[in-house]
């Protein structure tokens, strides 16, 4: 077989079925590769080498025999170190949990082993998943592949970088505020934020470990999980095998989503959205998206400068409100009751981040009661335009890969366009479709000049995941798909 190290699931998949590798051949590669480029990166925090080649020469046996496990049978892959595996700590980032053992697979990490993967490593993140870049006190800083001195994303990040440096071929993330996508972005890679509610979150810390019961536990708001790969192709893959309801519904509930709309790129209504005055878009990354626009025009795809009756301004702050709430619930009664504190000292005209995260956090049940109505009320809004569209085009971030930067999250700045904003610009096209539940699919789109990835988010109606997944492969088709960065 050609170098394994940058093919899909799926190839692998099919060239250790046809014999051309075997499955104990395919992990001693990655582990080989790990172990010489690894060290550089800092993607992968853990491995598991002794139980990997047990279940790897397992796959080999039943293989001999007649039995075939699954799609995924034999193949090597690493789990976000927020998603729960048997066998080596889940730490989510946290000193608190470096010893913490799960008892059993989070309910994503078992869809893939049903399938017949290989677990062999836990990729890091930053403390509790609450960053876009990955660093903790744990396991330290991640690396991107592309160059070393940015970060590969966050909260997935470790795994961006693993999958972008061919350190392995197939990825759980999970995002709350484009934790999936920032680094599916940053690193030229595909990811996919599913609708929310269609894959279970059961096993993913947070919430802190002994939330969940057998099958009852808390799900949180806006979070989802979802896959990222190098290929389209695995991502629509990974989503037939992570759908399914939360343990506690599936008595009585499936989750059967609708066939894409559109099969030919030709046929396919494409709206765009692809800058603000709200979360203004650097000219590093606009020119390669209006690059991408250009091509699929010249294929007479049907794109129109049309966007949702959306208030951008409106839509960041209800996104902003929800998110600050989901992380407020889970932070500890230390914190908490000084953020209580500190809110009553605010200015009512200071908007900072800082501002709004401790307003948000704090909020009482009644005023995060009108910030749903208000969400819901722009999910009808997202709803109207995708009666007239398919998907919708837009920036995943402001800007391509940053540079590292572990200040005070609230002290950090970035430049667009030569001029300074805040940190958390960064998330503000993540959370424009995050806080409506809306499924996106994060592609690369080229490359800035001065050679680093920059992705384009294709949007869906809700429930309708397999729309802006068949739109990546079309657009794919026209852009290219993903390079691996030089030197892996």
């Amino acid at each position: 077989m050609n170098e394994p190290a940058f093919q899909s699931a799926l190839e692998q998949a099919a060239a250790i079925r046809t014999g051309q590798i075997s499955a104990v051949e395919l992990l001693e590669y990655y582990l080989e590769r790990v172990q010489r480029f690894n060290p550089q990166l800092n993607a992968i925090v853990q491995t598991c080498p002794e139980s990997a080649r047990e279940r790897a020469e397992k796959a080999d046996t039943a293989l001999a025999r007649g039995e075939l496990w699954g799609p995924l049978h034999g193949v090597p892959v690493t789990i976000k170190d927020t998603l729960e595996v048997v066998g080596m700590p889940c730490t989510s980032g946290s000193p608190a949990l470096k010893n913490h053992m799960p008892e059993k697979h989070a309910e994503a990490v078992q869809s893939y082993i049903d399938a017949g993967a290989v677990v062999f490593g836990k990729t890091n993140v930053p403390l509790y998943g609450g960053d876009l870049q990955s660093f903790n006190k744990v396991y330290g800083q991640s690396n991107n592949p592309w160059n070393t001195a940015r970060t590969p994303g966050g909260s997935s990040g470790g795994a961006a970088a693993a999958l972008s440096a061919g350190l392995c071929c197939l990825e759980i993330g999970s995002d709350l505020g484009g934790s999936i996508r920032t680094p599916a972005h940053f690193c030229g890679l595909y990811g996919h934020k599913p609708s929310y509610g269609i894959v279970p979150q059961k096993g993913h810390i947070p919430p802190h470990p002994g939330i969940f019961t057998d099958e009852h536990g808390i799900c949180l708001d806006i979070m989802v999980v979802g896959p990222l790969a190098r290929s389209i192709d695995d991502i629509s893959l990974a989503m037939d095998l992570l759908i399914a309801p939360e343990p506690a519904e599936r008595r009585g509930r499936q989750i059967r989503l609708p066939e894409p709309r559109r099969n030919n790129l030709k046929d396919l209504r494409i709206g765009l959205w692809m800058d603000d005055p709200v979360c203004p878009v650097d000219s590093s990354v606009g020119e390669v998206l209006q690059n991408a626009v250009d091509r699929l025009s010249a294929k007479k795809a049907h794109i129109a400068d049309k966007r949702p009756n959306v208030d951008f301004a409106g839509s960041h702050d209800c996104f902003l409100s929800l998110l600050a709430a989901v992380m407020g619930a889970g932070t500890p009664d230390k914190y908490f009751n000084k953020w209580l504190e500190d809110v009553k000292t605010l200015s009512p005209n200071d908007q900072s981040y800082l501002a709004r995260h401790l307003r948000g956090a704090t909020q009482i049940h009644r005023d995060w009661v009108i910030r749903d109505g208000l969400r819901q009320l722009l999910r009808q809004s997202w709803a109207d335009f995708f009666r007239e569209f398919d998907v919708l085009l837009c920036p995943v971030a402001p800007l391509p890969a940053i540079a590292h930067d572990q200040q005070y999250l609230y002290d950090r700045r970035i430049t667009v366009n030569g001029k300074q904003r805040e940190y958390m610009d960064l998330m503000g096209w993540a959370g424009l479709t995050g806080v409506v539940y809306l499924p996106a699919t994060v592609i690369p789109a080229g490359r800035t000049r001065e050679g680093l990835p920059v992705g384009i988010q294709i949007v869906g109606p809700y429930l309708e995941d397999r729309t802006p997944i068949q739109a990546a492969k079309l657009v794919s088709e026209v852009l290219g798909g993903f390079v691996p960065p030089e030197g892996y």
